[in-house]
């Protein structure tokens, strides 16, 4: 499994965002340096963000979120064209999931599990 995944819900709905793009991106000096990118499957979820063979380092990250995209194939008006979160990996050994909570006009994040 990726040391880093993630999963969204769409609250407004009542159920899993499926088809959001995804980029994840390692912050290298003042830049971002994308490592990979994903799109959520059936069940909202993106269990492979950090793909086979790319090693999970110590850092700052950001996921963003390509909503714009999904609130057009559902048919919805959405505030937030992108939902970017950043994020600090201070141990690189262990599981990083980082949830969405989605809606049109707003969202929420947590440290999952």
């Amino acid at each position: 499994m990726s040391r880093i995944t993630s999963h969204i819900l769409d609250v407004s709905r009542g159920r899993p965002a499926e088809g959001v793009p995804i980029v994840l991106e390692k912050q290298v000096a003042d830049n971002w340096q994308e490592v990979s990118k994903a799109s959520t499957n059936s069940d909202g979820r993106a269990p492979d963000l950090l793909k086979d063979g790319l090693k999970l380092e110590v850092g700052i990250y950001k996921l963003t979120f390509n909503t714009k995209k999904y609130f057009e194939s559902t048919g919805q008006k959405g505030f937030y064209p992108e939902v970017p979160v950043v994020f600090e990996i201070k141990d690189a050994t262990q599981h990083y999931h980082v949830p969405l909570l989605l809606s049109p006009f707003g969202y929420s994040t947590y440290r999952g599990s």
